[in-house]
């Protein structure tokens, strides 16, 4: 593909950030790696800038499925085949950007980056929502769909303008996988590395159990 960008939404991760754009800048240029800083109250933003990537300021906190969204735009308009999403805690290695951009020859859809469930690296709590999540997109998709919860994605812009999407917080990821294969494109995977850093995650398991149990009730009628 010709032009690809990388979307990074982050929040508090002035302690990532910058080392993510260096590592990611290796294989994407910085006026291509674009950080979309969700309402930070540290240095996120100010770090992120000095590295020379673009930055788009959130002033207050959004959501993850808000920050991809206001991404997804800027990439639409400036006319990128497709973007790259990571996220900015580092559980997400760049090194494997060459991996998705040789399975995107030719492709159109989304190509999700797929994590060994490995109990020994992953989390007990993070393995059963993965699996029960992944399971149940899957059969709402019509596809196998072994890691719908990985946000390490590479997405056509044939999809970002063909799919509405309306979920504003960590459901946004399922959402767009459902929507993306009822309409025919294709959803492929490539293997990355599992990583869990023991950084903060931000995922409520309650709230955003009860969103994902909502989405799946509003795609019924999708």
């Amino acid at each position: 593909m010709n032009k690809i960008a990388v979307i990074i939404p982050a929040y508090n991760a002035g302690s990532t950030i910058g080392e993510l754009i260096e590592r990611t800048s290796r294989f994407v240029n910085r006026g291509d790696i674009v950080v979309i800083d969700d309402g930070s109250c540290d240095q996120t933003c100010k770090i992120a800038r000095a590295t020379g990537a673009v930055i788009l300021r959130h002033e207050a906190n959004r959501g993850k499925g808000e920050a991809l969204k206001t991404g997804f735009k800027h990439v639409r308009l400036r006319n990128y085949a497709a973007v790259i999403t990571l996220d900015a805690d580092l559980q997400h290695d760049p090194e494997s950007i060459p991996d998705f951009l040789l399975k995107a020859n030719g492709f159109s859809g989304i190509i999700i980056g797929t994590r060994e469930r490995d109990l020994e690296i992953m989390p007990f709590a993070r393995w059963l929502i993965n699996n029960l999540t992944s399971m149940i997109v899957s059969v709402l998709s019509g596809q196998s769909i072994r890691d719908s919860q990985s946000g390490y994605r590479l997405i056509t812009t044939q999809v970002l303008k063909s799919v509405k999407l309306e979920s504003r917080k960590y459901d946004l990821e399922s959402e767009i996988l459902i929507k993306a294969k009822r309409r025919g494109f294709e959803i492929a995977e490539v293997s990355i590395r599992t990583i869990y850093a023991g950084g903060k995650s931000f995922i409520n398991p309650l709230v955003d159990t009860a969103r994902f149990i909502r989405l799946m009730w509003r795609s019924l009628w999708w």
